[in-house]
Formats: C-alpha cells, structure tokens, sequence
C-alpha cells in the first residue's frame, strides 16, 4: 500500500460534488414526470420548467420580499403550454405548480434535500458526507405575507457555478457584457446581462442573511472586522459596477436608437432594462449599507435589556406525539403519564402583600392627553399608471395600422404584426376594436383629416390568438358641417346640432 502521508483535502473537488447535487432536483423532476396520475407529462421537459421556476422568483427577489406562489404559477404557465400547444389548460397550470411544490420540497418538514458525497481527510482516509440544502424556501414579511425566495444554491444553478466569489464574477459578467455589445453580439450580450444581475441579487442576498442573523442575535456576527470588511468591499463594489454599467447604458442606448431591424432594436430594449434593473437594484444596496450600522447598534440595545433568553417551547408533535407512537401500550401509558401530571392541574396563586397593594394605591396617575400626540402630515403622491405596452409596440402599430386606399383585413394585420413581435398582435387587436365605433366628430374638433374606421361584413376571423369578426379596416377622411342655431329653416332630423359625412374608399 502506498505512503500517503498527510493528504491535503481537495476543496474544489467538495465544491464540484456540491454543484452535481444542486441540479439533482432538477432531474429527479424529468425521471419522475412518467409516475403522475393527472397527465401524461413524458412531453414536458421538467428540468427546463425548473429552471424557469427559479429565474422568475431570483428576478422578484429584493430584501423585504419576494415572488407570490400564485404570481409565479402565472409566469411559467404560458412557458409550460409552449412544450404541449395541445393539452388543455388546466394540465398546463397542475403541472406548474407540481415542479413548483417539488422545488419547495414540500414533501418534506423541512424542506430540504440531501446530498451524500465522499472527501478524503488529512489522513487520506474516504469519508462520507451529508449535505442539506434548498433551491427555493418560503418567508413572511411584517404584514404576515408569505412569499419565495430563491436561496444560493438556486441562483448558483441558474449561473452555472458554486460558492463562487460574488466580486470577482460580476466583473467577470460585466466584462464580457462590454464586449459583446461593442462587438453587436446582442443575443449573447443578453445571457451575460441576465447573469450579472443574478450575481447583484446573491450579493444583497448575502448581505441581507447578515442582518437577519444580527436581529436574531447580535453576538453570532462579527461586527468587528468581518462585517465593516463586507460592507467596505460592498461600497467599493458598488461604486465599480455603476460607473460600468452607465458606460455600458449609454453604449447600448445608442445601439438601440440606431438600429434599423426590429428584432435587433427589441434586443437592446431589452438590455437597457436589464441593466437598469441592475442600476435599480445597486441603489437599494446601497442604502441597506449605510442603514448597516445604525441597524446593528440598535439591536445591541434592544437585546441587550430584554433580559434572558427563554427557552424553546417543546414541540408536542415531533418531541412528544410521534416517538410516543412507537412504544407499547405499557410504556406510553408512562410517558404520557408524567407529561400530563407536569401539564396539568391547579396552579395556586401567591397571597397578595399589604405593601405591594399600598405601592399601587399611592402611585400617582399618569397624566395622559385625551387625543394623544399630533399626527404628522403624510404627502401622499399618486402612483404612476405603467405603461403595458411600450413606446416600440406604438411605433410598429402605426406602421402596420398605415391603411391607404384599399382596406384591409384583420387577419392579415395581426399575421404581419406576429412577425414583427410576439406582444405586438394584442396592440394591433385593440386598436382595431377601438375603431369598429370611431368618435367621428371628436375627430373632426380636433381637427383630424381622417378616422381609422373598422367595419364588419359578415367573415369570420380564423387567428390563432383571437376570435370573433374578420374587420374591414381603412381610414375614412371626415368633415364637420357646424349648424347655424339662428338659421329659420327646417332643423334637421338629427338628434345633435352636428352633421358628420364619413368618406370611405372601400366599401360603404
């Protein structure tokens, strides 16, 4: 056999077995899609569903919450019905929520998954390991919300790497970001964008863990060197990544407003989002890590006179119910036994004392205000209404919507408008609908030539989207005839003092 000596233990080796473990669940969801009872799920990739699951509740992460259940359900339901167009609705929606509940591991109490790996020691002896871990967990915030939170080990999966140093991968990310939009590479630019904002999001979530851990107990964190050490590398890397990322804004701001094909101008729209949400998400870092130290110094006095600590309370089902279960008649009845005796019963109040009484009599009132202390004045500022579709959409609806002479169908605007964007035919529908019952004479006060006029004849609508009338629809030049109210002759039939005369090229 072999000198080994002292072996040195191979921490990337443990980080690699880690990394295996965390996709597990993942494609332990694909082996097990055969074994559902309510759909035939062989045509679904469930490890692609994962995957999505965990994208979209990393991007509504933040520090104070996180992605509703049925918030998420929403998001991945259309990319679940894009793997089976054919099966119905419902199915699309259950099996949603299936890999969602797994991915919670609700199966479990408490909620993790497992992991066995080997390492071999100082000694060079093989030994095993158990490795606990969750992709995503449930949380609550003050108002009693519960909602999901992605944890590391998921935001690593979707990144590709474990126990990564977070500084040195957002720069890596913002590298090869740079780069590829100076070279126009705007589909990869997208996938380095969506990384270097996960890698934002794990950093704050870090910090964060920090500070929970200090409400909880304020001698469990170093406040000594190793927080002041992360909240000044923080700042540092805050200031790097925003003055990067308005660089790299600006360059792609340009690229978007010069381009010329739609699909490459949607491209950059999109990744001046991304970058903004990571500008976004900088901001409230930031000022998480100036609150750090007045947060730590408060919480040093609140437990510092809030006396003991209490111990925990016993847990009736798993300390108590469940072992009892086990046991014979003979032994329960022993168990149970001193529990209830310990439980139970009348417990008899102390004596009141003659000067504990007199202290109480003779203690003054307080003197309270009847309507308390002044509220201050709160300036309420309406919310912004957001924008469904944006400003791109508008623009690509008056191109197809520019009807001259000849009318046209509605089928054949939304087929053009599908071509050109996905989000782009609801626009074109609504606009259309908008016109099947023109304002003709607000149009005409305007001061507007002409009306986009949509008009039914009868054809049915064959689009995979949308049902209903195949719409004729042109524009109709309008013209407004005003009334003289001191005119003697017959006043017309008309209801209103307008006469509105709508010209159509197309049919009548």
């Amino acid at each position: 056999m072999p000198q080994l000596g002292h072996w040195v233990p191979d921490d990337a080796m443990s980080r690699r077995l880690k990394a295996f473990a965390c996709t597990a669940p993942l494609h332990d969801l694909d082996a097990r899609k055969t074994r559902l009872d309510f759909a035939e799920a062989g045509i679904y990739q469930m490890a692609e569903i994962g995957l999505k699951v965990i994208d979209e509740v990393t991007i509504a992460m933040d520090f104070d919450g996180g992605s509703g259940y049925e918030q998420v359900i929403r998001r991945v339901v259309p990319f679940v019905a894009a793997q089976a167009a054919d099966r119905p609705v419902d199915e699309h929606d259950s099996v949603a929520r299936w890999v969602l509940d797994n991915l919670i591991n609700v199966g479990l109490q408490n909620r993790e998954f497992t992991s066995v790996y080997g390492t071999l020691n100082v000694q060079g002896l093989y030994e095993k390991r158990v490795w606990s871990f969750r992709l995503l967990e449930q949380a609550h915030n003050v108002e009693g919300d519960i909602y999901l939170r992605a944890t590391d080990e998921a935001i690593n999966v979707l990144v590709g790497a474990l126990d990564t140093d977070v500084e040195s991968a957002q720069e890596a990310a913002e590298t090869k970001l740079s780069n590829l939009i100076s070279r126009g590479r705007l589909s990869d630019a997208q996938l380095a964008a969506e990384q270097a904002r996960w890698r934002t999001i794990q950093y704050a979530e870090q910090l964060r863990r920090k500070l929970d851990a200090t409400r909880r107990d304020v001698r469990t964190v170093d406040w000594v060197e190793e927080v002041p050490n992360l909240i000044e590398e923080a700042l540092s890397h805050i200031e790097g990544r925003t003055k990067a990322e308005n660089a790299i804004l600006a360059n792609i701001t340009t690229t978007r407003d010069d381009a010329t094909d739609p699909i490459r101008k949607k491209q950059a729209a999109d990744l001046v989002d991304i970058v903004r949400e990571c500008l976004r998400r900088h901001a409230t870092l930031q000022a998480r890590l100036q609150e750090a130290g007045a947060s730590f110094r408060s919480e040093q006095d609140r437990q510092q006179f809030s006396g003991e600590v209490r111990k925990a309370t016993v847990d009736l089902f798993g300390q108590l119910l469940a072992p009892t279960l086990d046991l014979t008649l003979h032994d329960a009845a022993q168990v149970t036994g001193v529990f209830f005796t310990a439980g139970t019963g009348i417990t008899v109040r102390p004596a009141t004392r003659l000067m504990d009484l007199t202290y109480l009599l003779l203690t003054p009132p307080i003197e309270r205000d009847d309507l308390g202390e002044e509220l201050p004045d709160i300036e309420l500022a309406p919310a912004t209404d957001p924008d469904v579709f944006d400003e791109y959409l508008w623009e690509q609806s008056d191109k197809i919507l520019s009807v001259d002479g000849i009318p046209r169908r509605l089928s054949g605007l939304l087929d053009e408008a599908r071509e050109l964007d996905p989000d782009l035919p609801h626009l074109v529908a609504l606009r259309v609908l908008h016109s099947f019952g023109p304002e003709i004479v607000t149009a005409a006060r305007q001061g507007d030539d002409r009306v986009l006029v949509a008009i039914d004849d009868g054809t049915r609508l064959d689009d995979p989207q949308f049902a209903g009338a195949d719409l004729l629809v042109a524009y109709a030049p309008v013209s407004l005839d005003l009334a003289d109210p001191h005119d003697d002759a017959e006043p017309p039939t008309h209801t209103t003092d307008e006469t509105v005369t709508a010209h159509h090229g197309g049919e009548g």
